[in-house]
């Protein structure tokens, strides 16, 4: 039944092309490009959050600092991206998921040029802190966007299913080239890279992608000011908490406060979600069965991706004596095998469906971490790093496309950016939760080897009894479909 013009709000295209771009039954026009260039965008997101590891020691050198003032530097970026991403959400379903993509990037690009341009370390935090507000803003309404993009629920779980991978394909790229980067020319030119992905996809935004706000008036929510305050402050100060673990005893105030804060300002938040019209985060919504089993997914692959990247660098540089160049080297066949596997993960999962590929994925990527456990001073790179480096990337991939499609199945279009905004925030708090409590583990033994030796296996036993559990669900699904199946029969 077609709507009022009270019903739905669109931003118009220009006139002369308006009859051509409407989005049909079979999907937006150039659905293709339009994926590439928000996929292209998703993955610069992430890449833009590991881009300032490898460098962190030239920054150091360059503006004075101790290694323990460093922490800001890196904990600037994921901060406001991880603390402001639902809020970036409801932003996207309540003012058009084309809107806000084009506002985020905006910021995004803007302040990626001016850390560039840093004269000293106070304004490239500022910086780093406005980028991530930015990126918090950009990532859950590219899926918005890609939700009108791909309208049928069909193609748009295949496009999820490839989307997935996109991410960790930025972490680790963020690595790689950073790496180059900084060691033929300087740390600063790191930032093009983001700064030329904003400003081409701000250009070809408006020709690609459909605008307009999914849903009636009545569907759209409200903004819920008191639980995005809550969520983004309990979010960020638990999260600076988790970072400062990395170097400082769990018992410190700059541990135990923000901790302890975050907690109390995240069951303030759950406390009003509960009471208030419009939930920042409808109680209900992570609770779905599969929905959860994909965020968790998504959190345990990131926390993945998050543990190999950090310990093997600081293995192969610190008790290796590898050269960061070296060492950036050393990802290249993790990279590698992460481009083979996201071309494959989406006709996997497609076949076999996303929770049976996330198992599988589970699986092998705890084979992959079972042989980094296994490196020692003298271990050989090819017989044991290796292959480990190869299969944790096969599995991770098929965990990332599989949680994907799981976390964003059967979401109305209108909330479309929450469900971005729900993932991407497991995504982002993957690798601050991760490391932690891995580190954690880590300090537990006396030699520094050993100790990455169990949290390599921590990891891989987290991921087998990931997979055992989902498992589970897999049975309790298939057992749930046949009874129905049966009564409809009978």
């Amino acid at each position: 039944m077609p709507s009022s013009p009270g019903d739905r709000v669109t931003e118009q295209p220009p006139p002369a092309r308006s009859r051509s771009r409407e989005p049909g039954g079979g999907g937006w026009p150039r659905a293709g490009v339009a994926f590439t260039v928000l996929g292209v965008v998703q993955a610069t997101l992430i890449f833009t959050v590991t881009l300032i590891a490898v460098p962190l020691p030239a920054i150091g050198r360059e503006f004075g600092i101790e290694p323990s003032g460093l922490l800001l530097i890196t904990a600037a970026y994921g901060l406001p991206y991880s603390g402001l991403l639902l809020f970036g959400g409801r932003l996207a379903d309540r003012y058009g998921g084309r809107r806000m993509f084009v506002t985020g990037l905006a910021i995004f690009a803007v302040a990626s040029t001016a850390a560039a341009l840093a004269p000293d370390v106070a304004l490239l935090v500022a910086m780093r802190f406005a980028q991530g507000a930015g990126a918090a803003l950009t990532a859950p309404a590219a899926l918005a966007v890609l939700r009108a993009v791909f309208p049928a629920p069909a193609a748009f779980d295949r496009a999820m299913a490839t989307w997935g991978g996109l991410s960790v394909l930025g972490s680790v790229l963020g690595t790689l080239i950073s790496g180059v980067i900084t060691s033929w020319v300087s740390w600063r030119w790191m930032f093009a890279v983001p700064v030329l992905v904003a400003v081409l996809a701000l250009a070809l935004t408006r020709s690609l992608m459909p605008g307009g706000i999914p849903g009636s008036s009545r569907e759209r929510p409200g903004l819920d000011p008191v639980g995005a305050v809550l969520a983004t402050l309990g979010i960020s100060v638990g999260s600076y908490g988790l970072i400062a673990s990395g170097d400082r005893p769990w018992t410190s105030a700059a541990v135990s406060v923000p901790l302890v804060v975050g907690v109390v300002l995240l069951g303030a938040f759950l406390v009003v979600e509960r009471r208030v019209r419009h939930a920042l985060l409808p109680p209900g919504f992570v609770r779905e069965p599969r929905r959860f089993a994909g965020l968790f997914g998504m959190l345990l692959a990131a926390s993945g991706v998050g543990l190999v990247t950090f310990l093997l660098s600081l293995y192969l540089q610190q008790q290796r004596g590898w050269s960061t160049l070296a060492t950036t080297g050393a990802f290249v066949p993790f990279t590698l095998a992460l481009i083979a596997t996201n071309r494959a993960a989406a006709p996997v999962v497609g076949r076999f469906g996303p929770l049976r590929a996330m198992v599988g994925g589970l699986v092998v990527g705890a084979a992959g971490l079972a042989l980094l456990a296994g490196a020692g001073r003298d271990t050989s790179f090819a017989l044991v790093l290796l292959p480990g480096l190869i299969l944790l990337p096969v599995g991770l991939s098929l965990v990332f496309s599989g949680s994907a499609v799981l976390s964003t199945s059967d979401v109305p279009a209108h909330q479309a950016g929450l469900a971005g905004g729900v993932m991407n925030t497991a995504m982002e708090l993957g690798p601050t939760v991760g490391l932690a409590t891995l580190m954690a583990v880590a300090a537990t033994q006396a030699d520094v080897i050993v100790g990455y030796q169990w949290a390599y296996g921590a990891a891989c036993v987290a991921y087998l009894l990931a997979a055992l559990a989902a498992t589970a669900l897999i049975r309790r699904h298939t057992a749930t479909a046949g009874g129905v199946d049966a009564a409809s029969e009978s």
